[in-house]
């Protein structure tokens, strides 16, 4: 037999109150309403639960022992939906967010730090990982959401993130090189570190050198921002890199100033996957990543 919790809370609040009509204003119902469902219940069972009469309505014997089993039933159930709701409501949420090496490890975990004095509720979980990487797993929803500069994938919601600039970084032996701007052409006969040419950050810088006609010298070809980084702090070139990188900069003895005629913006982005709905903390932690970033970014100048 199956019955619903429906019939057996009514069966019980008419035991309870002698009364199909205080059992049916209990239940929102009407006395009408609330018959069928004990009519129903009594014609599962086979036996009546009640005798009524114009003036009573009082349990048979076969209503009474069934009585103490509903009750001990409803107490559970009551019990356990309400154990089970305060957990999911004190339980931590996860929120796994993917972001190239330089921002995983330079913005990212201070900024969590900061997100959780407000809701410590909330784990955040880096993955390090270069775009393509973070690209494949938002696809494969093993992450919420990935931060960098992605091309157009179908299925995959891209939206603009932050307004970063390329900047020029040289490693800090004089005092002249400490300037705000710096133009393209003060680059000409420069060695040049660079990344790959399948980077879309050095993608940006190759065609602009281009577009302003500044040749440099070729050095070093790395895979990572920190790479360029410690590489132009040794001395051994300068480098081209978006304005994200500034927290990293600052633990190294290289001075940074913006490329200027012409200043270029490069648009960071916030994948997700299109077809996945994330908890309203998704856009918390985002909207508070921005805030973060525009707060540095903008005492440095940089935006």
């Amino acid at each position: 037999m199956e019955f619903t919790s429906r019939q057996l809370r009514a069966f019980q609040l008419v035991a309870q109150h002698r009364s199909f009509t205080r059992a049916a204003e209990v239940l929102f119902i009407t006395p009408s309403g609330l018959s069928v469902l004990i009519r129903e219940l009594e014609n599962q069972l086979g036996f009546r639960l009640f005798d009524r009469t114009t003036r009573r309505v009082v349990l048979t014997a076969c209503g009474t022992e069934l009585l103490a089993v509903t009750q001990r039933h409803l107490h559970e159930l009551d019990a356990a939906v309400s154990r089970i709701g305060r957990t999911a409501e004190e339980a931590t949420y996860v929120l796994s967010v993917g972001a190239p090496p330089l921002v995983a490890s330079n913005i990212l975990p201070q900024a969590i730090k900061e997100f959780r004095n407000q809701r410590p509720d909330v784990c955040i979980q880096i993955f390090d990982a270069n775009i393509t990487t973070i690209l494949e797993r938002v696809e494969a929803g093993k992450l919420d959401m990935g931060l960098g500069i992605f091309r157009n994938v179908p299925g995959i919601r891209r939206t603009p993130f932050f307004r970063f600039s390329l900047m020029v970084i040289r490693a800090d032996r004089d005092a002249a090189l400490h300037r705000v701007a710096t133009p393209w052409s003060a680059l000409k006969g420069e060695t040049l570190i660079s990344l790959p040419p399948t980077s879309p950050i050095q993608q940006i810088v190759d065609k602009h050198l281009m577009k302003t006609r500044v040749i440099c010298k070729r050095g070093a070809l790395v895979n990572s921002l920190d790479t360029q980084i410690a590489l132009v702090e040794a001395d051994e070139g300068v480098a081209i890199i978006p304005s994200f990188g500034l927290p990293a900069c600052r633990n190294r003895k290289v001075v940074m100033s913006r490329l200027s005629n012409p200043v270029v913006s490069l648009e960071f982005q916030q994948i997700r996957d299109r077809g996945r709905k994330l908890a309203p903390v998704a856009d918390e932690f985002t909207g508070f990543l921005k805030s973060y970033i525009g707060r540095w970014a903008g005492r440095a100048g940089i935006l």
